[in-house]
């Protein structure tokens, strides 16, 4: 959440959820919380999400980026914004080159979540643009699996999960 409200690229961004703790605690970072309506899973709640931003700017592009996304780099994340600028829509596969961390719609583009699974394959069956860019590692690098967070903490992450991941797991559980 911080780095991407870091990107000189993000205007705003918008978390749809009906968890009070996580509201109250991206809305104190700067994230403009939306009621999760749909109640109908991730896509739904996606599209909720960008339809809210084009209510407010009817001519925004809007794009969803994975939460999990502990390595986040902003000056990568303005990389993949600026290349996908040039599209209706694209997307950025995950590093195992199957999910997808990243989809976007430019202004007057319809915007087609399909997260969940191998999601990179039904993106692209959309006709969303594959981003195609090298050294933007932070972006693709969402954590599935034990090892995907060692992975991320080899990266580098943010200072909140920094000090989450320096807690012994025992200690957290208390």
């Amino acid at each position: 959440m911080a780095a991407a409200l870091a990107c000189s690229r993000v205007r705003d961004v918008v978390v749809v959820t009906d968890d009070a703790v996580a509201a109250a605690a991206l809305g104190a970072l700067g994230a403009r919380i939306v009621p999760d309506a749909p109640g109908a899973g991730l896509n739904a709640a996606l599209a909720h999400g960008a339809r809210s931003v084009r209510a407010l700017r009817p001519a925004a592009a809007v794009a969803a980026l994975n939460a999990d996304l502990p390595a986040l780099r902003t000056d990568e994340l303005a990389r993949v914004l600026d290349f996908s600028s040039a599209f209706p829509s694209s997307f950025l596969r995950d590093a195992a080159g199957i999910g997808t961390t990243f989809l976007a719609a430019a202004s007057g583009a319809e915007f087609r979540p399909a997260f969940g699974g191998p999601s990179g394959s039904r993106h692209r069956a959309s006709g969303a643009v594959e981003i195609a860019l090298s050294g933007v590692d932070s972006v693709r690098r969402d954590v599935d699996t034990g090892e995907d967070l060692r992975v991320a903490l080899a990266l580098g992450v943010g200072p909140h999960t920094a000090r989450l991941a320096a807690v012994p797991a025992f200690a957290r559980d208390r």
